[in-house]
């Protein structure tokens, strides 16, 4: 067990928010306002923590870029929303769905329906980290915003045991017994609208950081050439239409040309934006993209 576990009531998340101590009797409007100035500190919180969320992009990527893999552990809300940003990275960034994983406390059928007592089992999170046979190239991400949940310390600990990367995202004070991790992401989003709902506040704060670990680490594994998904290939209509677009925002070729470029490069946008801009046959624009290992702007400008 750990400290402050059967009395939770000094934790930030746990204590009441003087702006909504009348919720019951505000009209629909007041109670809308006194959310959107919650969510206003959610994204405040996260700012104050930008270096740290840095040196998580930074710890992650590497650890990518070497073939290692991101695996975010959590129970309630925190694993539904590590799960739910895992799921968007093959669609967004044409990854693995190896590479980044999303594991809930209970298995996937939390994630639809709670499961009560999952979320306090340390032996848990340990045996799951222990199924994925997480290493020493991996990084495992507890999310715990409440801080105290044994099953993200006992994935935490597995994971350092075996010499992965760690990383601890809380939105409460450090506690006693908090496992020792690589990096900590602490937003104090502070008290919620709504006593202890911490799928509120603390729930948005953990949601942008995910958005901006993973971002960041695809930017940096070259899946991004300016603010394009570049890393895409056409496999339906809606892509197809995409990355036409996007190969004639980058050529300034115009959409039947870039359509052209497309075909020859077999769907594949990256190859086709080298393709054009630099001469070379489908062959040897592969080649220098191997070379330029997938980062586009590196390619076109060698």
């Amino acid at each position: 067990m750990f400290k402050g576990m059967n009395d939770r009531g000094h934790l930030l998340t746990e204590r009441r928010n003087p702006d909504s101590m009348r919720l019951d009797a505000m009209s629909v409007e007041e109670c809308v306002a006194v959310m959107n100035r919650a969510d206003a500190d959610a994204v405040e919180a996260v700012r104050r923590i930008a270096g740290d969320v840095a040196r998580a992009v930074v710890l992650v990527s590497d650890r990518l870029l070497t073939g290692g893999r991101l695996f975010y552990f959590g129970a309630g809300t925190s694993g539904r929303l590590g799960v739910l940003d895992a799921s968007e990275c093959p669609p967004t960034f044409r990854t693995d769905p190896e590479m980044v994983q999303g594991v809930i406390a209970g298995g996937l059928e939390a994630m639809f329906r709670a499961k009560e007592g999952a979320e306090d089992s340390v032996e848990g999170g340990a045996r799951d980290v222990a199924d994925r046979g997480i290493g020493a190239g991996d990084v495992v991400m507890g999310i715990a915003t409440g801080g105290t949940t044994p099953y993200v310390h006992g994935a935490l600990q597995e994971a350092k045991r075996r010499g992965a990367g760690t990383i601890f995202l809380s939105c409460v004070q450090h506690f006693p017994d908090e496992t020792p991790v690589d990096v900590v992401l602490r937003p104090l989003t502070g008290p919620e609208v709504l006593t202890g709902s911490t799928r509120l506040k603390a729930g948005t704060a953990t949601k942008l950081i995910l958005n901006q670990i993973t971002t960041l680490s695809m930017v940096r594994l070259g899946k991004v050439y300016e603010n394009l998904m570049v890393d895409v290939r056409a496999t339906n209509t809606k892509l197809v239409d995409r990355s036409i677009r996007i190969i004639d925002m980058i050529c300034g070729v115009g959409r039947t040309e870039a359509g052209r470029l497309l075909e020859a490069a077999g769907g594949h946008v990256k190859l086709a934006v080298v393709m054009q801009k630099t001469g070379l046959d489908r062959p040897a624009a592969e080649e220098r993209l191997a070379q330029a290992a997938g980062q586009l702007r590196r390619a076109i400008e060698t």
